[in-house]
Order: C-alpha cells, then sequence, then structure tokens
C-alpha cells in the first residue's frame, strides 16, 4: 500500500482560507494516470499537482482538475508544487535565490525561489505571448456572460492569449460589472469553442490606474467553472496589455477570487515573457494511503 505525503496550501494568499486552494502530493511517480485524476476528484479542488521526478528538469509536474481533466500552463497548480517544496525545505534554506526548472507538458520552464523572513516567495516564468485571432462580433460574448454588449469595451479587443493555455481575455466596464456576471455555461463553451480558447478571464481595468486590474475566470471547458486565481490567466492578461502599451513599468498586480470570498492577489512582470510570482500559506499536510 502506497504511502505518499499530500496536503493544501494556499496559493497568492497572506493568510490562511484566502487565496487559491491547491492540492499536491509528493513522490507520485508510481500513481497510474487513473489514479491521478480518481485523487484529484478525491480532493475535490480546483486543481491537484502531482509532483514526479524527471530527466529534463529538476521535477516534473501534472496537475488535473476534479472532474479528471489534464490541464498545462504554469499558474497556480505550478507556483503552489514549489511553494509546497520550498515550505517544506525540499529545495534547501533558499537563503538567496535559488533557480529551478520544471517540465509541463512539453515546456521546460524556470522558477525563482527564495525564503525572504519566514515566507518562501516564487518568481516562475511563463511561455512568451502569442495572441489568437480577436472576436468580431461581441453580441454572443455578452449574452454567455450575462452581460449587456455596450459593457464589453473593445480597447484592447477581446482575444484570446496563450502563454501555456489559450484563454479569452475581456474587458468590461468596470469591477461592478465583472461581479455582475452571471455565465451560462452552455453558450459560454460555444463561443470558447468558436474561439478556440480554454477559459475565459473577464476584467476590468483603469487605465488612470495602470498598476492594477480586477478579475474573474471562468472555465466550463475543463469543468472549472469559477477559479479563485488563475496564473496561466494572468501571465497572459499582463503580456497582452503590454504589448498594448497600457500598464505601468511593465506590472500588473490582479486581483481576483474576491467575489467567490477567496480574495487572491497575482502579480506579473512582462519581460521577454511573463513573470508569476506569489507567496502561499501550507493549511494541511499528511500521509496519503492507497
Amino acid at each position: 500500500m502506497p504511502e505518499l505525503v499530500a496536503g493544501l496550501i494556499d496559493v497568492f494568499a497572506d493568510e490562511p482560507l484566502t487565496g487559491n486552494p491547491l492540492a499536491v502530493i509528493q513522490a507520485a511517480d508510481e500513481l497510474s494516470e487513473e489514479q491521478m485524476r480518481r485523487l484529484a476528484g478525491e480532493f475535490n479542488q480546483a486543481e491537484t499537482t502531482f509532483i514526479l521526478e524527471s530527466t529534463r528538469a529538476d521535477r516534473r509536474l501534472r496537475s488535473f482538475t476534479a472532474s479528471g481533466v489534464e490541464i498545462f500552463g504554469a499558474g497556480h497548480n505550478a507556483l503552489g508544487a514549489w511553494l509546497w517544496l520550498g515550505e517544506h525545505g525540499d529545495l534547501g534554506p533558499l537563503t538567496s535565490p535559488q533557480t529551478f526548472h520544471q517540465e509541463i507538458g512539453t515546456d521546460i520552464l524556470p522558477i525563482e525561489l527564495e525564503r525572504i523572513g519566514s515566507r518562501v516567495h516564487g518568481r516562475m516564468r511563463q511561455a512568451p505571448l502569442r495572441l489568437l485571432e480577436p472576436l468580431g462580433n461581441v453580441d454572443p460574448l455578452a449574452k454567455a456572460l450575462g452581460l449587456d454588449p455596450r459593457e464589453i469595451l473593445t480597447e484592447p479587443r477581446p482575444r484570446p492569449a496563450y502563454t501555456g493555455a489559450a484563454h479569452l481575455l475581456v474587458r468590461v466596464l468596470n469591477p461592478e460589472t465583472v461581479d455582475k456576471a452571471n455565465p451560462a455555461a452552455r453558450e459560454l463553451l460555444d463561443v470558447l469553442g468558436a474561439a478556440e480558447a480554454e477559459g475565459c478571464y473577464i476584467y476590468a481595468f483603469d487605465a488612470n490606474r495602470p498598476q492594477t486590474a480586477y478579475a474573474r475566470f471562468f472555465n466550463p471547458t475543463v469543468g472549472l467553472w469559477e477559479d479563485a486565481a488563475t496564473g496561466t490567466a494572468a501571465g497572459p492578461l499582463a503580456a497582452y496589455l503590454a504589448s498594448e502599451g497600457l500598464i505601468a513599468n511593465n506590472e500588473l498586480a490582479i486581483e481576483q477570487g474576491t467575489r467567490m470570498g477567496r480574495r487572491s492577489i497575482l502579480r506579473v512582470r512582462v519581460s521577454l515573457e511573463p513573470e508569476l510570482s506569489g507567496t502561499g500559506i501550507v493549511v494541511l499536510r499528511g500521509l496519503l494511503r492507497l
């Protein structure tokens, strides 16, 4: 009967029970893919990450939603796994910045970790920004989100963006409009399918406050209705706004999850590729027996 170390870490959190919870299972190399899917359902979190050995990097990560869909890209699923390892001393003292490499799907991506005071801080690079075709008619999108078409802004235009996963980025009138959105799953799935996007990131951005944005994320494509903190959407958003010359100093802090009662702050710095940073708080650690 295998016995594995597992638990929960709140990612992008300043205190327990905020941020986005991630289930983590260490040394999961002997688990089959079917066992991983079933365990993700057992934990019933937005995502569960399995930490594996790698011949190409320092660690290999595989992540699944509660419905058993494997996801890719370097978001809270990856950052949380590395913060978990760092908080438990598995990566050394981290008294100075240390760079590690992670294998996620076909990508090898770097992450920098450092202990500052009592917390481990992570900074993680994503793949370069790739923009897909913008939406033409926003009426079906507005209907899918339960909004008036006039509440969807077209500067910059709604379009899918990719830094590891393709998500539809949609700027709306203001934070109140973000919170008012009430998507219909079937209609949103149709819009996302036509746009070749996985999830939908709706956001409010004030040009007079170019350091911040306010967002919500919906991903019925993988059975994830709403997510509290989505690094694979925050990175593309910051990179897209930077490519339009809209953000200050190529840095953006995105507030997400507030409508869910899980306020999260995702910090992104854009150079050649988006760099996502944050901390996490381990709230549960134990042994998993199968």
